[in-house]
Formats: C-alpha cells, structure tokens, sequence
C-alpha cells in the first residue's frame, strides 16, 4: 500500500499533472470529459502560485488541451511528450507524420465489425477505445499488435484503450524535458496520474529528485503516493497548493 502524500509535499517543487483520470474523472469517449468550473479556477489559482511550474502532460494532443482550458496560462505537454507548449509561445515538436493509409483503413472497417469500439485519429498515431465494448478487448488488443509489429510503430496500453504511436516518446521523456529548462530546472518534479501510461513519469520524477502519486486503486507501480479519487485529487492539490477557498 501508499501512503496518502503529504501536504508539504509541492513546497518548492514543479507541479506536473495528468488530466484524464486525475483532473476530470474518464468518459466513455474521449470528448465526453467535463472541464468544470471548480476546475478551472484551481488550475488559474496553481499557476499564479507555481509562476511557471505547472504543467499538463497527457495523451491528448496540445491543440485540444489548449481548447479545454482557453484562459489559463499554462504549459501543456500533449500526446504523451511528443509536443510541448509553454505560455511563452516557445514549442518542442516533433515532424507531424501520418498513419499508412492503409492501416486506417483496416482499423476503420474493425471499428465498424465491433459497435462500441473507437478509433481516434491523433496527429501522432491512433486510438483504439473499447470502453464501450469490453467484450471486444482481446481483439483489440490482438489486432493493435500486429499492426504494430507489420508496421513498426509503438503500441501502447492505457486504460480500455490500445494507442499506436508513430514516435516513441512518452511521458518520462516529457518530464525530463520541462525539467531541464526555467523554471522548473533546479526544483523537484512532482507528477500525478493514474494510468500505466504515467508510469514512465512517475519514474522519471522520482529520479529526479521528485515523486509520483498515483490516482486510483492501488497496483503495482514507479509512484511513492496515492490519493483515491479524482474528487480526493481535487482536494487535495486545493489544499496541499495553498488555494484552498
């Protein structure tokens, strides 16, 4: 088991936060998340009390991240690392690149031949959801690895969801990167998630000097603390980030 982190535990680190799972509790599609006001307004508050060193890192690409949140200044680190935006304009990106068309086309008649099933076109790959079709996992999972292995991208497991990726980074990599740049070079990197795909994160942080709280049941994991819920989540950064009403 983890302990619950402690509420010193952001005093002069980079705060470094997952949004599906951790922030916004999961939907049954990927645009069926809610951004509340509650939501918002911490986030407004952590920025101005982090001045710098807040970050989003997810799976979703930076553009949608941006449309989610219009107001805030932030940074955002979308599709797991591969591009980063920060307030200042400045961007890391790789070469956007295309699935084969062909491979799109196989996905697509699968999605059709198994309701429920989703495929989500990202700028760096593409989503296989089965959230909404449970039953269809192992044929998910199976056909998500031979398009892998045939075409050499990434295959990458997260929660009801098989993603294949065209470039390798992932969420490690992003934390390294915001870390190695003002103002978050020089402080500890404290990251929050719950899928496997933070894994890698929770890793990186804790080299760092840093930690990891993992959102959700317990399991085997890189991270040092866990917090419940995404309500407890809620509270607890409310809290431990000095902007508790």
């Amino acid at each position: 088991m983890l302990p619950s982190p402690p509420h010193d535990l952001l005093s002069g680190a980079s705060l470094l936060l997952d949004l599906d799972g951790t922030l916004v509790e999961i939907a049954s599609k990927p645009e069926g998340i809610r951004v509340d006001h509650r939501l918002s307004q911490l986030l407004a508050a952590l920025s101005r009390q982090f001045d710098g060193r807040l970050a989003i890192i997810s799976g979703r690409p930076v553009d949608q991240l941006r449309a989610y949140f219009p107001e805030l200044s932030l940074t955002f680190a979308g599709s797991h690392g591969i591009e980063i935006l920060w307030p200042d304009g400045r961007t890391l990106k790789a070469t956007e690149a295309s699935l084969d068309p062909r491979v799109l086309e196989r996905l697509r008649r699968f999605e059709a031949a198994h309701p429920g099933v989703l495929v989500e076109e990202k700028p760096f790959g593409v989503a296989i959801h089965y959230r909404l079709a449970p039953a269809s996992e192992a044929d998910c999972r199976r056909l998500a690895a031979e398009v892998a292995d045939e075409h050499g991208y990434m295959l990458q497991a997260g929660k009801k969801v098989f993603e294949l990726k065209i470039d390798a980074t992932g969420k490690g990599e992003a934390v390294s990167a915001l870390m190695s740049v003002p103002p978050m070079r020089g402080t500890r990197p404290v990251f929050i998630g719950d899928d496997e795909t933070d894994e890698a994160a929770f890793r990186m942080a804790s080299r760092l000097g840093g930690a990891g709280i993992l959102v959700g049941p317990f399991r085997p994991t890189n991270a040092s603390y866990r917090l419940e819920t995404v309500e407890e989540t809620l509270l607890w950064l409310e809290t431990a980030g000095g902007v508790a009403a």
